[in-house]
């Protein structure tokens, strides 16, 4: 007999063909009912794993973080509700929802007490990362998600589990959200929980999506509009909790569609031969885009030409600004005429009582970009300690002249480099200059960040 020719769509269905490997269903819908359940040890576990990963949020310590995530058994009720939707049990649904709320309530207390104790309230980026959730966070939960239903419900479970557990990261957003509560930030709060919202959710969708894939046997109603209800109702939620972190999706692209369209144009409008921009910043609330050259002087028609191709990169509605480092210009010493009895003309007498005090000058001008230069590496250490992200920081007195107008400005320039690794935010960047106006005393300072490698 002729062997039969698949299609290559049958083909690749086989491949990805999960019922062969489903063990017993029984046996996972009481292994993820049994762990649904926050009482005695889980409950303690619980806690310690919060207080762990809180320590770990607090010193900036993803091994601490990890570990927590991984002993953590935060995940139980919401895989347990996921799998009561799909299987239409609403017992198992109603425990679940029950003993969620009793994790996330012992959750944030757990971390509210550690952050109000720990003498350590500074914000790390660690603690930082999960105060600003995207779509990006929703395509993690549901991949997460996915796997764990299928680690649970088939025969090799492997890691995948574990690997689950950190991917999804329930517990770092209710530690922030509890360090939020401790210091008083409404938007930490709002922002890690929403997180934490956003990871629920959506582990709950896959967990459903996976059990009705693997044709779990479903539970007969006794009132067919309560399924209709409850589909209905998880619709609804999902499109809610989409809206949010679509809107905030949305306003990280544009700025990164932004920061590329500035890296564009100083290549290509401000590449010029004996200068280097060491520095690019925009200034989305003034609507000011920020250079610092060092080097050769950037000319007034220079940058006039640059400012007309600024809308060939969208960036019309931003005024240019070049910050230009002074130039110590070399004085030259013409050579005195002599008289054939080599005597010094009256001439030469006032251009060296000329020179005398321009050397006067430049010795005090000197004095104050070492003043700064002395203040920076002072400050430095503590910088070390206070902001983690900041690998290096430089002072120094600057002039800026305004290319529209004939008018200039001196203040202080801080060149704050900053750990590509670590995240640094806006945030942070106002605590950074007001940390620096109160340590060094000065006002008019103005700060741009590089990326140091």
């Amino acid at each position: 007999m002729a062997k039969q020719i698949r299609s290559p769509l049958s083909v690749i269905k086989g491949y990805f063909n999960a019922l062969p490997d489903k063990q017993r269903e029984q046996e996972t819908v009481e292994q993820i009912s049994k762990n649904a359940v926050f009482r005695g040890v889980s409950l303690w576990v619980l806690v310690f794993a919060i207080f762990i990963a809180s320590l770990g949020l607090n010193i900036n310590s993803q091994t601490a973080i990890i570990g927590a995530m991984l002993i953590s058994p935060m995940v139980g009720p919401i895989l347990g509700m996921g799998l009561a939707i799909g299987i239409n049990d609403l017992d198992l649904l109603k425990r679940s929802i029950k003993n969620h709320l009793i994790s996330i309530v012992m959750s944030i207390l757990t971390a509210t007490l550690y952050f109000l104790i720990t003498p350590l309230t500074d914000a790390g980026s660690e603690l930082l990362a999960y105060t600003s959730p995207t779509l990006y966070d929703i395509l993690i939960a549901l991949g997460g998600g996915a796997a764990g239903i299928l680690a649970l419900a088939t025969k090799d479970k492997g890691n995948i589990i574990a690997g689950a557990a950190i991917a999804t990261a329930l517990m770092p957003p209710l530690c922030t959200a509890g360090y939020g509560i401790a210091m008083g930030n409404i938007s930490y709060f709002l922002g890690a929980f929403y997180l934490y919202f956003i990871n629920m959710v959506f582990i709950c969708l896959a967990t459903f999506i996976g059990v009705r894939m693997l044709r779990f046997k479903r539970k007969t109603l006794e009132d067919n509009t309560t399924e209709v209800k409850l589909h209905r109702s998880i619709i609804v939620i999902v499109i809610l909790t989409l809206l949010p972190a679509s809107y905030l999706t949305y306003d990280i692209i544009q700025k990164s569609i932004l920061n590329s369209n500035v890296t564009k144009f100083v290549k290509k409008e401000l590449a010029f031969q004996g200068t280097e921009v060491i520095s690019q910043n925009l200034n989305t609330e003034k609507n000011t885009l920020n250079i610092v050259a060092v080097g050769k002087e950037i000319t007034e028609e220079a940058t006039n030409k640059a400012r007309e191709k600024m809308p060939y990169y969208n960036l019309d509605s931003y005024e240019l600004h070049i910050i230009q480092g002074t130039q110590a210009d070399s004085v030259l010493l013409a050579k005195k005429a002599r008289s054939k009895d080599g005597s010094v003309q009256k001439e030469n007498n006032e251009l060296l009582l000329k020179q005398s005090a321009e050397i006067h000058n430049l010795e005090s001008r000197l004095a104050s970009y070492t003043q700064y230069e002395t203040l920076g590496q002072e400050i430095s250490k503590e910088i070390k300690i206070l902001f983690p992200a900041v690998k290096s920081i430089s002072l120094s007195s600057t002039t800026e002249n305004k290319t529209s107008s004939d008018e200039a400005s001196s203040y202080v320039l801080g060149v704050v480099g900053l750990s590509p690794v670590l995240r640094f935010t806006n945030t942070d960047r106002e605590r950074l200059k007001n940390w620096l106006i109160a340590r060094t005393k000065i006002e008019d300072i103005k700060l741009v960040y590089i990326t140091r490698r």
